[in-house]
């Protein structure tokens, strides 16, 4: 499973430009990967690990702002078209799962 963050937050203020710099880093620090600007995206292995990303997410939302979660599955995301100019490029590769014998 994938789990996309959209968000667009108030930047007017200091204290609004503070919350929402708190809020990509701590997306980063929990593996989010940025895909645009205001968009990141993190490969969960489970629905149960998607849950704990979400819940993750939820706690270091800023207090303003507007904040849309988005799940969709490998094959879903394997569908994605991206282009960069005119040219075509092929999506990013699914992570490997990690495998205990």
């Amino acid at each position: 499973m994938w789990l996309f963050v959209f968000f667009d937050l108030p930047t007017n203020t200091k204290a609004e430009r503070r919350h929402a710099a708190q809020f990509r880093k701590a997306l980063e620090k929990d593996g989010f990967t940025m895909m645009q600007f205001s968009v990141y995206v993190r490969h969960c292995a489970s629905k149960e690990n998607l849950a704990v990303h979400v819940r993750r997410v939820r706690k270091s939302m800023p207090p303003a702002g507007h904040t849309s979660l988005l799940s969709v599955t490998d094959k879903q995301y394997g569908e994605i078209l991206n282009f960069w100019g005119k040219a075509e490029r092929a999506a990013p590769a699914t992570p490997q799962q990690l495998e205990f014998f």
